[in-house]
């Protein structure tokens, strides 16, 4: 810590000496209402108070100057700052369009005033339409923009403009870890991230234990308690408005519902607020005896009205941001900070769409007290700010830079890479054979090639990257362009980092097994790993039955019993990737052993394994071979042999598939009950001698309101490599890695 310390007086003494002794830096800070005013506030009293290194110019804009929000500009004067100008940019209308006409306005007035005012950088906070007209004219005018939080994640149109100014910004000042790393993740240079917290934390955290009976006396009557009152804060969601509106009025409905004392802020400037406030006015809230409506309250005071309320309720940042340092219950409403980070005193009420669901909140949430939380801020923001500050050189190139990712043989565009067929390397580990095929976008299997599948690790490796390199220099022949590898295994996978954790006892030595990287290293491809189950579930999606079902179960009836769970169109993993671990649903408590350990296993009956077993028990008693049947003597005995025996009359043979079939009716049932698809595809080698089977089941034992599902055997040759291929053609094709 002393030699970091040491290491930025000297970089800032250095800076100093480059950007000439006497240069103050000039800083512009542009405000445009209220809530980002709470926030650039603490740093303009830091750049206040060091005239020996700053030159503070203030441009209000935006809602501050409309008489209907209170004109906040006021509290700006009231805090000592001159404001050189001011500047009317808001179009007044309901809908979008006015939102786009105020930043024209704003970008058509802005030129002006940087021309005079000519600063060394302007500070943008957030993600306001009106921040994003300063941060345009600032960066065409070949200004530095430093932008305070950026990085974050919300919702509506907020994310979109947030991170257009991170684009344009040059500085980016940020409160939490994730919001740094998403920042990185964007491509801005880390060499001008500066993670310092929410600057509003430097006042919040000192602000509790001030004098608070009287501010919550004077906006919310003399008869009010602590602990005992509601602040409502709601903004229309632009993307949405309709919506927004009504769940406004459900929230106000529900607020009178629960009789209690509420103050309720107006919203701010954003196409649909005076639809809300015409709400307001037709349940008569400004009349209410139970509500207060104002249009303002000055930050000081809103601090001490939120630390000291039973509840805040609302969709706005400051409930999920500022009002976790105190611990204050807070109702988030709706979508509008979907993916901010909260502490544990929120309760989101994603779908607000009745008046129960919010009133049933309130019950829950009100009077409640949690530990204070600092996601956003220690309360030492200003003071890294004002360092970060410093620390610019105006003598370096203004010019931003990106700092992208290495892109790995970058192709260029002709005819013959158009021309080429969009197509995908998939390879399929089984417990006997290793195959690998050219998949192309429609489904069609190029070219294929199998091995046995070795029993060691290192030579199981080998054998992958030779079969794949081979494939990738054939696919040049073919006239087919690889985008990538997609690998079907057994056993548990962890597709985010392409590990196999454990495997199936048919694979040996294959356990925490990293595939990706050596894979990806030999081709310089992008690669992807999952479970063959999972897989199947995926190439009928892409290529079979599955194609445009919502909710749809595949089971595979091969050597072992596997399958995939499609649920919304998406597959399920599960929490540690053991989802529709479908053979290992157990049917029968004391059932013969699986191979898992457990009895009873829908695969210690059904699977291919399990019926070679019952084969060779047949077999050893003389029961398995009748009339029509022959065997070499050095012949295995296989599941084969009993289906075939079974045909021929034989009455054992038959009563042994029976069992298979209802023991994979029974899984079917569960699943049905559980997951409740619409469609189940039966997949592998001996899918067609079960269907009838199971749909017999579910006809017998499962609940009426699911025995319309679909059961049907699938159609697709290789689902195992169709979708190892879908892995790659799903992802690739629509540009998300």
């Amino acid at each position: 810590e002393v030699y970091f310390k040491n290491l930025s007086k000297q970089k800032q003494k250095e800076v100093m000496e480059k950007n000439g002794k006497n240069h103050k830096l000039r800083v512009c800070v542009a405000t445009c209402n209220r809530a980002d005013y709470s926030k650039l506030a603490p740093i303009m009293f830091g750049i206040k108070a060091e005239p020996q290194f700053f030159e503070l110019d203030v441009v209000v804009l935006g809602s501050h100057l409309i008489d209907d929000y209170g004109n906040t500009y006021r509290m700006i004067e009231q805090d000592d700052f001159d404001i050189h100008t001011r500047l009317h940019t808001i179009v007044r209308g309901e809908d979008e369009a006015a939102m786009v006409e105020s930043v024209g306005l704003a970008l058509v007035k802005l030129p002006d005033v940087l021309n005079r005012l000519k600063p060394d950088i302007m500070i943008v906070h957030g993600d306001r339409f009106d921040a994003l007209a300063l941060a345009t004219s600032a960066a065409l005018m070949n200004i530095r923009i430093l932008h305070i939080e950026g990085g974050e994640v919300s919702g509506t149109i907020d994310d979109s403009i947030r991170h257009a100014i991170t684009k344009l910004a040059h500085y980016h000042v940020c409160c939490t870890r994730s919001a740094e790393q998403h920042l990185i993740a964007m491509c801005e240079d880390h060499d001008r991230i500066l993670l310092a917290g929410c600057p509003s934390y430097d006042k919040l955290l000192s602000a509790k234990n001030k004098d608070y009976m009287s501010i919550i006396r004077m906006w919310l009557g003399d008869d009010v308690k602590t602990r005992d009152y509601i602040v409502a804060l709601q903004h229309p969601v632009t993307t949405d408005i309709k919506h927004s509106i009504k769940m406004f009025e459900l929230t106000l409905d529900a607020l009178i519902s629960f009789n209690k004392r509420t103050l309720v802020l107006f919203p701010n400037v954003d196409a649909g607020d005076k639809e809300m406030v015409r709400v307001m006015r037709k349940k008569g809230i400004e009349h209410h005896p139970n509500f207060r409506a104002v249009k303002h309250v000055p930050f000081d005071q809103f601090i001490q009205l939120v630390a000291h309320a039973g509840c805040m309720i609302g969709n706005s940042s400051c409930g999920v941001r500022e009002v976790g340092a105190f611990g204050t219950p807070v109702i988030n409403l709706g979508t509008r900070q979907t993916g901010r980070e909260t502490g544990e005193n929120v309760l989101h009420v994603r779908d607000a769409d009745t008046q129960d669901k919010i009133l049933h909140a309130l019950q829950l949430q009100f009077g409640k007290q949690y530990p204070c939380s600092k996601i956003y801020g220690d309360g030492n923001a200003v003071p890294r700010i004002l360092k970060f500050l410093k620390s610019i050189d105006l003598k370096e190139p203004l010019q931003k830079k990106f700092c992208f990712p290495p892109v790995k043989d970058n192709i260029s565009q002709d005819i013959d890479h158009i021309l080429e067929t969009q197509s995908a390397l998939a390879v399929d580990l089984g417990g006997t054979n290793l195959r690998v095929a050219i998949v192309s976008m429609k489904g069609e299997i190029v070219k294929k090639y199998t091995q046995l599948n070795p029993k060691t690790y290192e030579d199981r490796l080998e054998l992958i990257l030779r079969m794949c390199v081979e494939a990738a220099s054939e696919a040049v022949n073919v006239n087919c362009r690889i985008l990538g590898v997609g690998i079907s295994t057994g056993g548990r996978v962890n597709p985010r980092e392409g590990i196999v954790l454990h495997s199936t006892k048919l694979i040996q030595e294959w356990s925490s097994v990293d595939l990706r990287t050596p894979v990806s290293d030999a081709l310089h491809l992008p690669v992807w790993v999952d479970n063959d189950g999972n897989c199947a579930a995926l190439a009928e999606r892409k290529f079979g039955h599955g194609k445009g079902i919502e909710n749809f179960v595949t089971l595979i009836t091969g050597t072992g019993i596997g399958g995939g769970i499609i649920h919304q169109h998406e597959l399920i993993h599960g929490s540690s990737f053991c989802a529709a671990e479908l053979g290992h649903i157990v049917v029968s408590l004391d059932g013969p052993e699986c191979l898992c350990g457990s009895q009873g296993c829908i695969e210690a009956y059904a699977s291919g394994i399990a019926l070679q077993r019952e084969a060779k028990k047949l077999h050893d008693e003389d029961l398995l071979l009748v009339e029509g049947m022959s065997m070499k003597k050095e012949e295995v005995v296989s599941a084969a042999h009993l289906i075939q025996a079974a045909k021929l009359g034989n009455t054992k043979a038959d009563s042994i598939l029976r069992t298979a079939g209802t023991a994979l009716g029974l899984g079917v049932v569960n699943i049905l009950h559980t997951m409740n698809p619409s469609l189940v595809i039966l997949s592998g080698v001996l899918a067609s001698h079960y269907v009838n089977a199971v749909k017999d089941v579910i006809n017998r034992q499962a609940l009426s309101s699911v025995k319309t599902v679909d059961v049907v055997v699938s159609n697709l040759a290789d689902p195992a490599l169709l979708g190892a291929a879908s892995l790659v053609l799903d992802y690739t094709t629509r540009r998300i890695y």
